[in-house]
């Protein structure tokens, strides 16, 4: 989707996708020691000021204006931290090497640039830093519960398999639950969640 789109639904006074983390991501993240976390696409900033209020020193952008004026200002009320930019998935300057762990949740791009945004992403993180991934699978267009309407955005297992085949695999997995995550994410959903180390 579009810059302007994704300006104009955050644009909205609510939090489109609430205030609370993914609940996937917070388990995954309450189980690492705070670090260096990026958080890419990362939208209203619902993820990126949980992880700054669990000590994670934060790096998160998004191409959306509003969306990042949403997150500091989330970041603000929370009493916390984070440093938003305003960059685009495939034009990025962070250090090679620099984060602890990369959280890409609902990241989804069309096919033709999903492995190599991906791979582009893996060189930020550390050796033995951890990537937390949670997207929508293909079989979500079964559901109306939120996430891109073409098949080539939604994401499979043996794909993620492939773009992440240089890390070390530790959950890889498809499940079935409700989501209640705001006005765009609600009911029953194909999610798939990964974690993998560097």
């Amino acid at each position: 989707m579009s810059k302007e789109m994704w300006d104009q639904r955050y644009a909205e006074s609510e939090y489109v996708y609430g205030t609370s983390p993914n609940e996937f991501y917070k388990l995954e993240l309450d189980n690492l020691s705070p670090g260096k976390i990026l958080l890419p696409a990362e939208g209203e900033g619902r993820n990126a000021v949980y992880a700054a209020e669990k000590g994670w020193i934060v790096s998160a952008f998004d191409q959306s204006e509003e969306g990042r004026k949403k997150a500091q200002l989330l970041a603000a009320s929370r009493d916390v931290i984070i440093d938003y930019q305003i960059h685009d998935l495939e034009a990025l300057d962070y250090l090679p090497g620099h984060f602890d762990a990369i959280a890409l949740v609902f990241v989804h791009t069309s096919s033709l640039k999903r492995k190599v945004i991906h791979q582009n992403l893996i060189k930020f993180l550390k050796p033995g830093g951890t990537l937390i991934l949670i997207g929508f699978s293909t079989e979500q267009l079964l559901f109306s519960s939120g996430g891109p309407k073409e098949l080539s955005m939604l994401f499979s297992l043996d794909e993620l398999r492939d773009d992440f085949s240089d890390m070390q695999v530790q959950t890889l997995e498809r499940i079935e639950f409700e989501v209640e995550e705001g006005e765009f994410h609600r009911g029953k959903a194909s999610i798939i969640k990964m974690v993998a180390l560097k």
